[in-house]
């Protein structure tokens, strides 16, 4: 059934009927599998990817490292649940290295981004620190591509 995840991993628009087809699967079983990984929580969303630069839509977005010290019992879990449920925040990751937690977050400019970091990211309690990088071309995000190649264009192979 992990064909089944990986399928819709790379196109959640497949339907029960085209994935069936896909994987030789009866129709019947890809539904029933669904439904339970959506029961289990093992499939927690369905989304599109979207290139905004291709839209009117003004958007910056930002990787922001935090440094936090941890808490009793708790580790960093309380430091996150209170960062991941601002609206600004897309992703929230525990890290390893020299920062403790990645922010992703989207603004419509650099000083809103900014302002985030200064006024709500940094004066948390436990937040010891944060580095903020803004992204400024994106390539490839979760093994699709956001940049086509020109007509006539090739490939070159490096050896």
């Amino acid at each position: 059934m992990d064909n089944i995840l990986r399928l819709l991993e790379r196109d959640c628009t497949l339907t029960p009927q085209q994935i069936s087809a896909m994987l030789g699967l009866a129709e019947d079983e890809v539904r029933s599998a669904l439904s339970r990984y959506e029961a289990e929580e093992v499939i927690v969303g369905y989304k599109a990817m979207v290139d905004w630069d291709k839209t009117d839509e003004e958007l910056v977005t930002a990787l922001i490292q935090v440094k936090v010290t941890p808490q009793r019992g708790e580790g960093f879990d309380r430091v996150a649940e209170r960062i991941y449920q601002y609206d600004e925040v897309e992703s929230l990751f525990l890290m390893s290295g020299g920062y403790d937690l990645t922010v992703i977050i989207r603004g419509r400019t650099m000083k809103e981004v900014a302002l985030f970091v200064a006024e709500k990211l940094a004066p948390l309690e436990n937040v010891t620190g944060t580095s903020t990088h803004f992204m400024l071309k994106k390539y490839k995000e979760n093994g699709v591509l956001f940049t086509s190649r020109k007509e006539g264009q090739e490939r070159i192979l490096m050896v």
